[in-house]
């Protein structure tokens, strides 16, 4: 065999495993209310009346969202990705965004650090409302 062709098969198996990899880590929508909303791009991605007071909404179809209402009529948003080791946040309780990957945890408020590992907040998003329904915008 040639080194042309040893080459070109190698670059193909390596092809085939990234692919494989990488549809190996997609979102499993398995339609709970806890990690998906059913949104369609560019259109809501929950409803005011889903999120309830100190607790939240984690939504995975749109990249990873977490909504909170910290208090009643505050709405916040940040990515649901722990920045300790890019874990999905698992859920919000008691105003705390909780990782439970290695259990850290967030504030449900400014997304802040409230337990370690993670060292560094959550990445604030921006909300829009109409409405019932909330939109993040960035």
């Amino acid at each position: 065999m040639s080194e042309t062709t040893r080459r070109a098969v190698l670059a193909g198996a390596v092809g085939v495993t990234a692919v494989t990899v990488l549809a190996a880590c997609g979102d499993d929508d398995s339609g709970s209310d806890s990690t998906g909303s059913g949104s369609t791009p560019g259109g809501p991605i929950a409803k005011k009346a889903d999120i309830p007071v100190g607790g939240g909404k984690i939504v995975s179809d749109d990249g990873g969202t977490v909504i909170t209402q910290p208090e009643s009529g505050t709405f916040k948003a940040f990515t649901a990705i722990c920045t300790h080791q890019q874990c999905i946040v698992t859920d919000v309780a008691n105003n705390n965004i909780n990782c439970k990957c290695h259990g850290s945890t967030f504030s449900a408020t400014d997304g802040s650090v409230t337990n370690p590992p993670a060292s560094q907040p959550l990445k604030e998003k921006t909300l829009r409302f109409e409405g019932d329904d909330i939109y993040v915008t960035s």
